[in-house]
């Protein structure tokens, strides 16, 4: 009997042990892939703070020049947010700019809008084949790039949460900044250094510092000592390259 109860303990414990380590599965999304350059696979894992981010990926060249936007997040893409005025009574879409949300993207694709701001604009929107609506968890999405990829790259991906406040990043840190207010802590940066001529299997895309926390400027400030659950947000980011 008591050789049957510790079976049947251990058996529990290594389905416990099973259950927590076993990947979340993965929906997949497409975007770009009528263009006939390089197929880029993101694999994203939601961390325990994920909380429906925003967040855009892109492509630039081994010394960090923006080359193409490769995915961004609807509601920045187009400049429309799904809740802005509820002055019908319920909830209603309708322009609206959120520069704090992903500053670096927005000043490294450096496409001025009418307000002389760069984040899109329902007049100035990224193109359709580059947007969507955000995934809601865990995600595989295969992207494009506009010409076949030769040489060293870099894979660029910026993640913000809003209202992720923390004792460094509180809600009275800018009392007087309403888009500092929208975002919290500010925006992760995370990289990936590609080399297509000798690939490896995978890369694993590393946080290497977050944006200005209001979206005035383009800066990346490195030090990311003050940040805590908006590098929980993600667990991990992996990219690979098909073989052409």
């Amino acid at each position: 009997m008591k050789i049957k109860l510790l079976v049947a303990t251990l058996l529990l414990s290594w389905g416990v042990t099973y259950a927590e380590t076993t990947p979340e599965s993965l929906t997949d999304y497409g975007y770009g892939l009528e263009n006939s350059g390089s197929i880029i696979t993101i694999r994203f894992q939601a961390g325990e703070s994920h909380n429906h981010p925003l967040f855009a990926i892109w492509l630039a060249n081994e010394n960090g020049k923006y080359i193409q936007t490769l995915y961004v997040s609807e509601s920045i893409g187009k400049g429309v947010l799904k809740r802005v005025s509820r002055q019908s009574g319920k909830w209603e879409m309708g322009e609206k700019q959120r520069p704090a949300a992903l500053p670096y993207w927005a000043h490294q694709r450096g496409v001025a809008n009418e307000y002389g701001t760069y984040n899109p604009t329902p007049r100035q929107p990224v193109a359709d084949a580059y947007t969507g609506a955000t995934p809601p968890s865990s995600f595989s999405m295969n992207v494009c790039t506009e010409k076949p990829l030769s040489g060293k790259y870099k894979i660029m991906f910026e993640l913000n949460q809003s209202w992720d406040w923390n004792e460094a990043w509180s809600n009275n840190l800018y009392p007087d900044d309403q888009e500092y207010k929208t975002s919290s802590q500010p925006a992760v940066v995370y990289l990936a250094e590609i080399d297509t001529n000798q690939p490896s299997p995978s890369y694993i895309m590393k946080p290497i510092g977050h944006s200005h926390y209001s979206g005035a400027n383009g800066n990346l400030i490195t030090d990311l000592s003050t940040l805590t659950t908006a590098l929980q947000i993600a667990k991990s980011i992996e990219v690979s390259i098909k073989k052409q």
